[in-house]
C-alpha cells in the first residue's frame, strides 16, 4: 500500500529561500483518506507545545487570579502597574479620538455583520405529535459571554465586531471583553479596539492578554470584579486556541480559532499575482500562519511561487511573512486534477478556502469542509476579514471538518419544551412502561402509572 510518507515529494528546507513555499507533489498517487490527512501540512509540534504552555497559564490564573495576570502581563506584554479593568474614561477617549474613516468603516462592518448574524437565529418551532402532545423547539441565549480580542502583532478591532455583534443578536445580556495591554499605550488596551467596543456599547473591558485572558474569563477573577462567563469566543494565536481547549467543560467555547490558515485551490486559468497576494495577506498575521496553494497546474505553481517571493519581500511585515511561508504549515501542493484538489482541501479543512477556478460557482458545492468559502478571484479572504458581512472567527487546525465558525448560534442553546396533557400521556403509557421494564428501570414506568392512579382517585372523589 502507498503510505503518506512515500506519497509526498517535497523540497528540502535547505534547498529553498526562507521566503519561499516548499512543494508537496501528490501527482500520480492513489491516496486513501488517511494518506490525504497525513499529507496535510501542519505545524503539529508547535501546537503541542502551545497546549502544554497554555494549560499551565490557565491554571495559574485559576489558582492565583490577579497576581498571575499581572505576572503574565509583565512577562508577555512588558507592562506593569496598569488597570486590569479598563476605566470608563478610556472608552470615552477612544471613541472621541478614533479616525473618522476608521469609525465609518467600523460602523459599516457592524451593520453588515448584524444583518448576516440575524439569519443565524432560528425561529421557535412547534411540533404537534397528536392532540395534547406538543414539543416546542426554542433557542435560549446564554446569560454571559466573554470575548477575546487579539492585540499583539495586530490590534484586531474588526474582531470586536465579529464577536460582540453575534452575541448581541443572540440576545446575550452580559458581555465582557478582554484584550492585551499595550506597552506603546502605557498599559492600555489598543485605542481602536476600545473605540470599537464603545461603538457597540460594551462597558466591561479588561486589559488582559493571551491564554491568561481565556482562563480569567472562564474562571473569573473576583479581585478585579470579573465574574465567570458561560461562553468564551474569539480568535488568537495557538496559545489562545489551546487555552480554549484547557477550559472546555468549564465554559462553552467557539471553535479553536488559532493561527490563521488560507488554502487557495486554483487551476491554470487563475491569476498568479492575485493568488500570491492572498497567500501573503494571511501570512502577515503571524509566524505560525499557514499559506497553502493546491493546483493541478505546474505552470501556475511556478508563477505563484515567483510572485510570492516578490510580494513577501516588499510587504511591511516581510520578516513575519517569510517565517510563515518557510514553516512546515505552508506549501504548494501539486495534484493530478480537480477531484484530487477537492479531496485534499476537504481533508485539510482550512479556516479560509479560496476557489480560483474557472468553474468556481459550480465547484463550490463539492468543497464541504472549510470555515468559510470564498468563491471566485474577486472574493478575497481580506473581504471576509472586514466587510463581507460574514464572520472571520473560524475553526483552524482541521476542525472545520466538524466545527463551525463563530455566529449567533455560538451563544444560543437549543432547548426543547415538552407539554403533554393526560389524554396524550395515555396514548404512550403502555410504551413507556414496556421500555422501562425492558431496561430494568421499573420506577420510570411507575412514575407514569402514578398519574393514572392519581387521576382515577380524583375522578372517584368527584363522583
Amino acid at each position: 500500500m502507498t503510505t503518506a510518507a512515500s506519497a509526498i515529494c517535497t523540497t528540502s528546507p535547505t534547498s529553498r529561500r526562507a521566503d519561499t513555499l516548499r512543494t508537496i507533489d501528490l501527482r500520480g498517487r492513489t491516496l486513501t483518506p488517511a494518506d490525504m490527512l497525513a499529507a496535510v501540512p501542519r505545524a503539529s509540534k508547535a501546537r503541542a507545545a502551545a497546549l502544554a504552555a497554555a494549560t499551565q497559564i490557565v491554571e495559574d490564573v485559576r489558582t492565583h487570579g490577579e497576581a498571575a495576570l499581572r505576572e503574565q502581563a509583565d512577562r508577555f506584554d512588558h507592562v506593569t502597574g496598569h488597570a486590569l479593568r479598563v476605566p470608563a474614561e478610556h472608552l470615552s477617549e477612544a471613541i472621541a479620538t478614533v479616525d473618522p474613516e476608521v469609525r465609518t468603516a467600523l460602523e459599516t462592518a457592524i451593520a453588515r455583520v448584524r444583518r448576516g448574524s440575524a439569519a443565524q437565529v432560528p425561529a421557535p418551532q412547534t411540533t404537534e405529535l397528536g392532540p395534547g402532545a406538543r414539543i416546542v423547539q426554542r433557542w435560549q441565549p446564554v446569560h454571559r459571554a466573554g470575548v477575546y480580542i487579539p492585540g499583539g502583532k495586530a490590534p484586531l478591532a474588526s474582531s470586536v465586531v465579529m464577536n460582540v455583534v453575534p452575541a448581541q443578536v443572540a440576545g446575550v445580556s452580559s458581555i465582557a471583553l478582554a484584550s492585551p495591554p499595550q506597552a506603546a499605550f502605557d498599559g492600555r488596551v489598543h485605542p481602536t479596539i476600545l473605540a470599537a467596543a464603545a461603538l457597540l456599547g460594551i462597558e466591561e473591558v479588561y486589559a488582559i492578554g493571551g491564554a491568561g485572558a481565556i482562563g480569567a474569563l472562564a474562571y473569573g477573577v473576583p479581585e478585579i470584579g470579573l465574574d465567570p462567563v458561560d461562553v468564551v469566543s474569539g480568535p488568537g494565536n495557538n496559545y489562545v486556541a489551546s487555552a480554549k481547549r484547557a477550559v472546555a467543560g468549564v465554559v462553552g467555547t467557539d471553535s479553536e480559532a488559532g493561527a490563521t490558515e488560507i488554502l487557495v485551490v486554483a487551476d491554470g486559468h487563475a491569476d498568479p499575482d492575485l493568488v500570491a497576494a492572498d497567500l501573503v495577506s494571511q501570512a502577515e498575521h503571524d509566524e505560525q500562519a499557514s499559506a497553502v496553494l493546491v493546483t493541478d497546474s505546474a505552470g501556475l505553481a511556478e508563477r505563484v511561487a515567483e510572485r510570492v517571493v516578490a510580494r513577501a519581500g516588499s510587504t511591511r511585515h516581510a520578516e513575519r511573512v517569510a517565517a510563515a511561508l518557510a514553516g512546515p504549515q505552508s506549501a504548494i501542493v501539486l495534484v493530478d486534477d480537480g477531484a484530487q484538489a477537492c479531496a485534499f482541501s476537504n481533508a485539510y479543512a482550512p479556516e479560509h478556502l479560496e476557489l480560483h477556478l474557472e468553474d468556481a460557482e459550480q465547484a463550490a458545492e463539492r468543497f464541504t469542509s472549510a470555515g468559510a468559502v470564498f468563491v471566485g478571484d474577486q472574493t478575497p479572504v481580506s473581504l471576509g476579514d472586514y466587510m463581507a458581512g460574514s464572520n472571520h472567527v473560524l475553526p483552524t487546525g482541521g476542525q472545520a471538518r466538524y466545527a463551525s465558525g463563530l455566529g449567533a448560534y455560538t451563544f444560543l442553546r437549543p432547548q426543547q419544551v415538552i407539554r403533554y396533557d393526560h389524554a396524550a400521556l395515555a396514548q404512550v403509557r403502555a410504551g413507556v412502561v414496556a421500555l422501562s421494564g425492558a431496561e430494568i428501570l421499573p420506577a420510570h414506568g411507575e412514575a407514569v402509572e402514578a398519574r393514572f392512579a392519581a387521576h382515577s382517585e380524583g375522578a372517584q372523589a368527584a363522583e
